[in-house]
């Protein structure tokens, strides 16, 4: 597994843990960091201070893209991989858009239900296309 990968895994496990404890992803990042027990990546780093500086956004866009589904609703692990998806979709400019797809769909197919990658294909691939300008090109 490429380097980028493990670090957006461990971004999902650790974004997950704190949504299931209702901690702050930051507060526990920082806690692991002082642990280094393995050390954390600083994409790991990167990814868990960008969803979390732009979790309302991310939030407003799961819960308007997610047709039937409220975010409280959605399996947690669903939830924390389309967390870190639509930050990389939406706020990474050095991460192409097919890889930031791609990638959350990677995620899902290993940790969460044999449908979960096609919902998380079809909420980042609809949250991609109305992103678009006009032009076609990427608006990240």
């Amino acid at each position: 597994m490429a380097a980028r990968s493990k670090a957006r895994k461990r971004a999902v496990d650790l974004i997950y843990e704190a949504d299931l404890r209702g901690a702050d992803p930051v507060t526990m990042l920082a806690e692991r960091i002082a642990l280094a027990d393995p050390p954390v990546n600083d994409y790991t780093v990167e990814l868990i201070e960008g969803v979390t500086e732009h979790r309302a956004a991310i939030d407003q866009l799961l819960t308007d893209y997610s047709e039937g589904w409220t975010l409280d609703r959605m399996p947690g692990v669903d939830r924390a991989v389309l967390r870190v998806g639509l930050y990389e979709l939406l706020w990474a400019p050095d991460v192409p858009d097919a890889v930031a797809i791609d990638e959350a769909v990677e995620l899902a197919k290993l940790l969460s239900t044999d449908e979960s990658p096609k919902f998380v294909n079809g909420i980042l691939g609809r949250v991609l296309r109305d992103q678009l300008p006009a032009g076609g090109a990427s608006a990240t």
